[in-house]
């Protein structure tokens, strides 16, 4: 089974000492946040084939890696930077620090196990389309060597965001706005252009509406828990069946160890955290030597 850790929430930026607690005691619990189940997800060798790894900074999160490495788990870093205002990512670190250390990973681990998520896109009068298009050639200039792919996707726009990104743009005077498939689809061409003319071959999160126009430049449906990635990583196959967790999702099959309402980094688009406050309270309240990331019954009250 691969694991996830975690696109519920940033594990290598927030909670590193857990998991580095639960790989040497070979399993970590989490809680399905719809049934209340509780499964207990193997991390032994015997029952891991390896992991993916998201986040928005890994530098408190190296020494992990190798640690798990020298473990013989092979793994993928999904590494998102996107440089945009504070107004819109409250408490993410400085683009900079997270470029530095996507090329210590790819001189570490090699390309293979570092992609680059540009996600979400989101349009607002701080980040308008020409904004982006600067800001990316950028960064895909900077980083240039330290992947071979880059992933992007536009906002999924739930009740929950909205009211996060209404809240935000009252307090920072800024707008916004999601934009109609075809303003999408014309920007992804000009993103997805300048990635291919640097080096990256550019992909698309779980937005198949998006890939059916005729498109002229290489995008094409992205696999973030990519099983074929990962076996090159490994040097072995790893066999997992394609199992998306929305339409859309090409992800291969794995068990997701985070918890909603836990990334503390403020982003105002995120899908994972309903109420930000909540998010800070339990990664005030997180206790590194639970068995779980949330302890059930702990954490959960209102800052």
């Amino acid at each position: 089974m691969i694991v996830s850790a975690s696109y519920k929430t940033d594990i290598p930026a927030f909670y590193a000492e857990w998991f580095r607690r639960r790989l040497r005691a070979g399993f970590a619990r989490m809680t399905n946040p719809y049934s209340g189940q509780v499964h207990e997800v193997d991390l032994s060798p015997a029952g891991c084939d390896g992991f993916v790894f998201w986040t928005r900074n890994a530098l408190p999160f190296l020494d992990t890696l190798a640690e798990a490495q020298a473990r013989g788990f092979p793994f993928i870093v999904q590494y998102t930077v996107t440089g945009y205002p504070r107004a819109l990512e409250a408490s993410v670190v400085a683009a900079e620090h997270s470029l530095k250390a996507m090329h210590e990973l790819a001189r570490t681990y090699g390309q293979e196990a570092v992609v680059w998520r540009y996600d979400p896109v989101m349009l607002t009068s701080l980040t308008p389309p020409d904004w982006h298009r600067v800001n990316f050639a950028r960064l895909a200039r900077e980083l240039r060597g330290a992947c071979d792919e880059v992933v992007f996707s536009f906002a999924h726009i739930y009740d929950k965001t909205r009211r996060n990104t209404d809240r935000a743009a009252a307090r920072h005077g800024f707008s916004w706005w999601n934009p109609a498939d075809g303003e999408k689809i014309g920007l992804l061409e000009e993103l997805a252009g300048i990635a291919a003319e640097e080096g990256f071959t550019p992909t698309l999160c779980a937005q198949p509406q998006l890939l059916r126009e005729p498109l002229f430049t290489p995008l094409s449906a992205a696999r973030c828990i990519d099983a074929g990635r990962l076996s090159r990583v490994a040097g072995r196959e790893i066999a997992a069946p394609t199992k998306g967790n929305r339409p859309g999702c090409l992800c291969a099959r794995a068990r997701d160890i985070g918890a909603y309402d836990t990334c503390p980094h403020g982003c105002v688009y995120c899908y994972a955290v309903q109420r930000p406050d909540t998010a800070k309270h339990r990664y005030r309240k997180h206790d590194p030597e639970s068995e779980f990331l949330v302890t059930p019954g702990r954490g959960v009250e209102k800052a």
